[in-house]
């Protein structure tokens, strides 16, 4: 079987979120299993290209046509990997916006890039058996494939999976862009891509994909919800039929202590003596007292309300008083960057803040932090609380989507393997926090609790 991997970031080539690791890895299990995966992103300013371009395509783009090259990344995958080359849309200094701010043709961006990748497949004869889209930025593809490219028969056996990674992040735009993305006037109604007298790309995805795909079994169940349906819960309760939830898988080739090249010391369930240095090294790097003693606390997460960070805005000192270190890896929304950094003020020695993305520090804090937090308001699966797992950092998370699917309390059964809250209240994260703590004070408790699923593969 040959599958198409559409999305607008991937690892190792661009990167701001979990939606880029999964894409970076899940074809080169796929590959291994005896398919065809290729995958295709843009080629945005940080990604290098070989020279050569690989093709070149003419794209419809409203009443025009737009030209752009295919090429391959200077960087080799397992799978093979194409870029789509239109430097007016792509060559910028992000991906998707600047100065938190939305580009304001983003609409145009990934319309053109969604139509690339059809036409990449077509003209380089990859007649794809699936089509895999990933989010609302890829999420023209079925619709495309359905209108657009109806009566092409190159495409007559294709059939199309899309991955909602994020259902708060859809795609929404002003009406007016129909003339400009070669969709027909016809789709502006409720029955299909109108949402509230705008444009709503991941709602026609939704809509017009043959299968549609969560990364979680909880978060599926939860998106047909109003509380967590953003808005799209009828649709999705209209398609519940071809709507499934599967857990995101780790890369253990990139996420393992025993072989991780970023790690001070390397270790494994077996032999956990690495750990201590990786925990002296991480406090260091954030330059915190060294105290193997105090529990550390480790964040790496884009830095919004989604995150649960209101919460911990509340009880941010109360956590630091009960004898806990900090450190925070992660960019976002100004008023918790600016908390981060006020706590760090306060705390010099306990608390320490990088506001900035950085895939070593992202290693470091997984390999020398004893319990890893994610207090989500909401969480479609997480990949750090997995992660942390394999490393012996113990999770502390609320009960949300994938974070529910994957952690089991510890105060509920033995064998559980972290901590976790349910209600979204500031009052059970730091009862959360004090139950980790008093178990981490029993050494002998702690080993076996950071022991108890190292050796999980998900």
């Amino acid at each position: 079987m040959r599958i198409l991997y559409v999305a607008s970031e991937a690892v190792p080539f661009a990167k701001t979120g979990g939606l880029a690791d999964v894409v970076g890895a899940l074809p080169k299990y796929v590959k291994q299993h005896g398919h065809e995966a290729v995958v295709i992103i843009p080629k945005y300013r940080r990604v290098k290209a070989r020279k050569s371009g690989f093709l070149s395509l003419t794209i419809p783009m409203g009443a025009g046509l737009k030209f752009c090259s295919i090429c391959e990344p200077e960087t080799l995958t397992e799978s093979r990997s194409f870029l789509v080359d239109y430097p007016d849309y792509f060559d910028r200094d992000d991906l998707y916006r600047v100065s938190n701010q939305d580009y304001p043709d983003n609409a145009e961006r990934f319309a053109f890039f969604s139509l690339a990748a059809i036409e990449f497949a077509k003209r380089a004869s990859l007649a794809p058996d699936v089509i895999h889209c990933n989010d609302w930025q890829s999420a023209l593809v079925p619709v495309y494939l359905k209108t657009l490219y109806r009566d092409d028969p190159f495409f007559h056996k294709t059939k199309t999976l899309l991955t909602i990674h994020n259902l708060a992040f859809q795609g929404v735009f002003p009406r007016t862009v129909l003339s400009r993305i070669s969709l027909p006037d016809s789709l502006f109604n409720a029955e299909q891509m109108e949402f509230y007298g705008n444009l709503n790309f991941l709602k026609g995805g939704i809509l017009f994909a043959d299968k549609i795909s969560t990364v979680s079994q909880k978060y599926s169940q939860e998106i047909r919800t109003k509380e967590f349906g953003c808005g799209l819960e009828g649709v999705l309760l209209k398609r519940a039929q071809d709507l499934c939830g599967i857990l995101n898988g780790v890369d253990y080739s990139e996420w393992d202590p025993l072989t991780d090249r970023w790690l001070a010391s390397n270790y494994s369930a077996n032999n956990l003596e690495g750990k201590k240095a990786c925990k002296i090294d991480l406090l260091r790097e954030f330059h915190l007292q060294d105290s193997l003693t105090r529990p550390l606390i480790g964040i790496i997460s884009r830095l919004a309300d989604q995150k649960g960070f209101d919460l911990l805005h509340e009880v941010g000192d109360a956590i630091v008083q009960e004898g806990a270190s900090l450190v925070v890896l992660g960019t976002g929304e100004e008023k918790y960057c600016q908390f981060f950094l006020e706590l760090q003020r306060k705390y010099p020695l306990y608390v320490g803040a990088r506001i900035i993305y950085d895939e070593r520090l992202a290693h470091k804090i997984e390999g020398g932090a004893d319990i890893f937090l994610m207090p989500s308001r909401f969480e479609p699966c997480g990949l750090n609380q997995i992660y942390s797992l394999k490393y012996g950092t113990v999770p502390l998370v609320r009960a949300t989507g994938g974070l529910d699917d994957t952690i089991v309390d510890y105060s509920q059964s033995l064998e559980g393997n972290g901590f976790k809250f349910t209600n979204y209240v500031s009052e059970e994260l730091l009862l959360s926090v004090r139950r980790a703590l008093q178990v981490y004070r029993n050494p002998d408790s702690w080993k076996a609790l950071m022991k108890n699923r190292m050796g999980l593969d998900f």
